[in-house]
């Protein structure tokens, strides 16, 4: 995995080798317009909206909610990337921060329409994301939503063959929905529908005061839908 001087020195090459592997079909960005194109219509159904992006980059996305009017607050580690995006968001509130450590304690008690975050999270194991996803969670403000944009995969065994396919970095942690789904399923009902190489998934959480839909956009396109029924 990359650290924050690797992102820093991938900086100003990023978006291009993005939109390179985007358009060649090739791992870990194949689709990657389309997922930023479904969190942004998300998103902007609700406009204006109070957005959180969680390693935002060069802000490609968050960019584009800002110039459409949302209010953008965002979190990346790299300074260099925080420089660009700046460039493109004078007005946004970025802050430099590694997310893997905790919520920045200036974030802690402010409450968002939208926290979104895109291929970032595979860089929390399991155990780390669904305890990032539970603080997220309590960030969101009425109706809020959290858009998550990564790799995922049905099975385990689906993620192992793609793994072996592609030669990922060992600290690389995909979602896997079976796997998801057995920790969630206490609270949440859970479905999955392939859809091609990405995928959309929805939380909605009740028995508590907000109607709380939380939304994944993962690599290995299907819906994943999931409707709490118990408070986290």
């Amino acid at each position: 995995m990359l650290d924050s001087e690797g992102f820093d020195i991938w900086a100003g090459d990023y978006d291009a080798s993005v939109k390179e592997a985007d358009e060649s079909n090739c791992y870990p960005f194949a689709g990657y317009r389309n997922v930023m194109t479904m969190i942004y219509q998300t998103i902007m159904h609700q406009a204006p909206a109070k957005v959180l992006d969680i390693g935002f980059g060069t802000g490609f996305l968050t960019s584009k909610l800002y110039g459409a009017g949302n209010e953008i607050t965002g979190i990346d580690f790299s300074a260099e990337m925080i420089q660009i995006a700046a460039a493109k968001m004078p007005n946004a509130n970025l802050v430099q921060w590694d997310f893997t450590l905790d919520i920045p304690l200036s974030l802690s008690e402010q409450t968002f329409d939208f926290i979104v975050s895109t291929y970032a999270l595979h860089h929390l194991n399991d155990d780390q994301k669904l305890t990032f996803i539970t603080q997220l969670l309590m960030l969101l403000d009425d109706h809020g939503a959290i858009l998550i944009g990564d790799v995922g995969f049905v099975k385990r065994a689906d993620l192992l063959a793609c793994m072996e396919h592609d030669g990922w970095d060992e600290e690389e942690f995909y979602f896997v929905f079976s796997e998801l789904e057995a920790c969630l399923s206490a609270f949440c009902t859970l479905t999955f529908h392939q859809c091609s190489q990405k995928a959309i998934a929805a939380i909605k959480r009740v028995q508590i005061p907000l109607d709380i839909c939380t939304l994944f956009i993962l690599n290995c396109i299907a819906l994943l839908r999931l409707e709490c029924t118990h408070c986290v």
